[in-house]
């Protein structure tokens, strides 16, 4: 039997520099290396989504492997484990939904308002204006000329199936919330948009979800465990 391990990135950055560490990010992904090194748990393959705050999670991981002596693996950069891109996602869609809805307006005025004075805080904060914009999409109420909500779930479902497929013992995969979730709903013959995105929502930094493979065929051992952030303050969901 193999074992997958699914984990998300550390807490990110500004809402207008998202795709990178935030410090707390840093010390988070810090932790995790620290708990999997207690543990005694190797990975012998390590892959990374394609964006930079998850490749900075696998590199901190990777290091702590090194610097014990357990010569970890190169990780491996796989773009399907990206999450879907929430900037394009907003830019193309929510000024088609201002101009017709003036409640949604005076939100999306307010949210860029604060980014442009800095005082969005460290890592992004879920607005309603989100919430507005990505059920938007997901429905595909507008043009947009970007990923498409099934596009984006094939694009997940095809990584997730290579990765169950693997020869390794132990493989760990650095990735985001979404897909995430989406792998975990598979398991359960879902790909419906509120189970997969209820899922995403508990998701906390640098929590991992554990896999058991077997022939293909994957097994929920674990979903979004965080023993590694003993204090609240290292607990954050952006």
């Amino acid at each position: 039997m193999s074992t997958l391990y699914l984990i998300r990135h550390g807490q990110a950055g500004l809402r207008d520099d998202y795709d990178r560490l935030s410090p707390l990010g840093r010390e988070q992904a810090r932790r995790l290396a620290q708990w999997f090194l207690q543990e005694g748990i190797a990975f012998e393959r390590l892959l990374a989504g394609g964006l930079r705050r998850q490749q900075e999670t696998a590199a901190i991981v990777a290091e702590a492997m090194a610097a014990s002596g357990s010569a970890p693996p190169e990780v491996e950069t796989d773009p399907r484990w990206s999450e879907f891109d929430l900037d394009q996602v907003f830019a193309g869609i929510a000024p088609q939904i201002a101009a017709e809805d003036a409640a949604f307006r005076a939100q999306y005025e307010e949210l860029l308002a604060r980014v442009r004075s800095g005082e969005d805080g460290i890592h992004r904060q879920w607005t309603a204006a989100d919430t507005a914009v990505v059920r938007a999409w997901i429905e595909g109420r507008y043009p947009f000329e970007g990923e498409s909500w099934p596009a984006f779930l094939d694009r997940v479902h095809s990584a997730f199936a290579d990765a169950a497929r693997t020869s390794a013992r132990r493989t760990a995969v650095f990735t985001s919330a979404t897909p995430v979730a989406i792998s975990v709903a598979s398991l359960f013959g879902s790909r419906a948009p509120a189970h997969i995105m209820r899922l995403a929502g508990a998701a906390v930094n640098t929590n991992f979800t554990i896999l058991d493979l077997r022939g293909g065929d994957a097994a929920l051992a674990c979903f979004n465990a965080f023993p590694h952030l003993h204090e609240p303050r290292l607990r954050t969901f952006r």
